[in-house]
């Protein structure tokens, strides 16, 4: 009897919690990690990263239809994806012998509030996140990817009825365009790290802009750092590095864990499949979509926004 009135609270707390999330103010410093001069370097052959835009017409979800997204492969190396992962977790004091961190820094995410404040939501949003500002490893990122001719003149620039379901009507509208920051992404990486019976529910993301009101966000970028036994058509139990641990030790090869993009009745979807050195960029305005249960293993990707800074059209004579 004891047991089920103790269960019955429990239950009642995390109602409650659920109702009334605590709302607290965050604010994130890193530490300083050491980055090679040849991490993330131009590819000497830049053929080898694979464009694949989705064609919502032809896809389960054609409502999506003139929506923008784009799945590039082969941007990253399984090593370089391996060695962020380490840079990061080294960003949020893991990896220190001198001051052993708790599971190396990694965290529970949070759900955004606005200006700096969030709040936990584990039946929305459930994982570990390590958040790190790094203005250089987005840039080469950036660079890698623009190294690439079709995702340079697409995203460059955004002015005419082509970027209307990205800027808004009223926007195109207006005389001028939108131009790609010149630092490109946003600065700040938020590292995910997903285990077993972990997922982000469905949700539409919302837009950054900046302090100064100067520059906001279009696009998310996802980058995914390790390979999911879907995306490689593996359906028997496989175990190898970095894809998380049974009971005994062994790693086992991540299942699940897709960005999933669905119909708003959530009845029907599309999956992007987590493969290391896979980018996923999109819209960031009416693709609702989710991060889908991780079943086996651990996924770990990173996150970030495309910036741009609006550019008045100038009159004749100036």
């Amino acid at each position: 009897m004891a047991t089920m009135l103790q269960k019955s609270r429990n239950k009642a707390k995390k109602d409650s919690s659920i109702r009334n999330p605590q709302v607290v103010r965050t604010n994130y410093t890193s530490k300083t990690v050491s980055i090679p001069r040849s991490f993330l370097s131009p590819l000497r052959d830049p053929s080898i990263i694979e464009v694949n835009q989705i064609d919502f017409a032809n896809t389960p979800l054609p409502q999506y239809k003139g929506l923008y997204a784009v799945v590039l492969d082969n941007v990253l190396s399984q090593s370089e994806c391996d060695e962020l992962i380490h840079m990061a977790e080294q960003s949020a004091g893991g990896h220190d012998p001198s001051e052993p961190m708790e599971n190396n820094g990694w965290k529970p995410a949070m759900v955004n509030a606005g200006r700096n404040h969030e709040f936990l939501a584990l039946d929305y949003r459930n994982s570990d996140r390590i958040i790190w500002d790094n203005e250089e490893i987005m840039n080469r990122l950036w660079k890698r990817i623009t190294q690439v001719k079709e995702m340079k003149d697409y995203f460059s620039v955004m002015e005419g009825e082509k970027y209307g379901s990205i800027v808004g009507d009223c926007l195109v509208m207006q005389d001028g365009r939108w131009v790609i920051a010149p630092k490109g992404p946003n600065e700040r990486m938020r590292f995910l790290k997903y285990g077993a019976g972990q997922f982000f529910r469905p949700h539409c993301d919302g837009t950054y802009e900046t302090p100064d009101g100067q520059q906001r966000s279009f696009f998310t970028l996802h980058l995914y750092l390790n390979d999911s036994a879907q995306a490689l058509g593996i359906k028997e139990p496989m175990f190898g590095f970095r894809k998380g641990k049974k009971a005994d030790g062994e790693e086992e090869m991540l299942r699940g864990g897709a960005t999933t993009f669905h119909s708003m009745d959530k009845k029907k979807r599309l999956d992007v499949d987590p493969k290391a050195g896979r980018v996923l960029i999109f819209q960031q305005s009416r693709l609702y979509h989710s991060g889908d249960d991780v079943t086996a293993g651990i996924k770990y990707t990173v996150r970030s926004d495309l910036m741009y800074q609006f550019e008045a059209e100038k009159e004749d004579g100036e």
